[in-house]
């Protein structure tokens, strides 16, 4: 009985949503230099909340507008707690509403080649990320190309602990990417550091696909790099059931 009042409250949930008008995105954030002028724009049903150019609030050490909560409760995850958005790009939108050094102690690097190619990555709380768009800055979704690894820790506010099979020094300044993404690099090795979990291991390269199947996001996310900002806007459809 309880599971099928389970089964029964996940569909009527993705009922409600997929009635719902597609989720929308702006964002601006400038990966050179402090600037007052990042923000985070997201909009999707009402009852799900939205948030309008949020910043970040240096009195609270929070969002302005609480959008980093909202969005992950109302978008990020399903009922039952299976991503129905990848931690990548989530992780990505908090830059704008988080404090400004994040960056830095993050090591986010944007790059753009000579065909359009946009790479986005960065290590958070000693996983590291990366996002791949096409030639034309267009990222896809369901599925598309972003993917994470363990490769550190973090304890209390930190500085993230590499380790040394990713980073000369074992900080996030000096990662070394190449190694990071190459599935070849071994894992399940011990992070040593100070105050280590004894639960601290290196994971191997996974996609970070979404794994919902109550529903996820369709679409295209654009892209646009100029050198110092990194521009992000477009729709993705609601999309009932699991992605293929």
């Amino acid at each position: 009985m309880k599971k099928f009042f389970l089964v029964s409250i996940c569909l009527l949930m993705a009922a409600v949503f997929i009635g719902a008008q597609d989720l929308t995105v702006d964002y601006q954030y400038n990966v050179a230099a402090d600037d007052s002028g990042n923000y985070l724009t997201f909009a999707g049903p009402q009852r799900f909340g939205t948030a309008n150019k949020d910043t970040f609030d240096a009195v609270t050490g929070a969002s302005k507008q609480k959008s980093t909560a909202l969005f992950s409760a109302s978008y990020q995850t399903d009922i039952a707690g299976k991503a129905a958005f990848p931690a990548a790009v989530r992780c990505v939108f908090l830059y704008p509403v988080d404090i400004p050094t994040r960056k830095i102690e993050d090591n986010l690097n944007v790059t753009k080649a000579a065909n359009g190619v946009i790479t986005v990555q960065f290590c958070h709380r000693g996983t590291a990320y990366r996002m791949i768009t096409d030639a034309q800055g267009r990222l896809s979704f369901p599925k598309g190309n972003y993917a994470r690894r363990v490769i550190g820790y973090i304890v209390g506010s930190g500085p993230q602990v590499i380790s040394r099979d990713f980073s000369s020094d074992g900080t996030a300044a000096k990662i070394d990417w190449a190694k990071v993404w190459n599935p070849n690099t071994p894992s399940n090795n011990a992070i040593t550091g100070p105050n280590a979990p004894a639960t601290a291991k290196t994971g191997a390269f996974i996609n970070d696909w979404e794994d919902s199947t109550i529903f996820h996001f369709a679409g295209n996310l654009q892209f646009l790099w100029d050198g110092r900002i990194l521009k992000i806007n477009g729709s993705l459809r609601a999309t009932q059931g699991a992605p293929r």
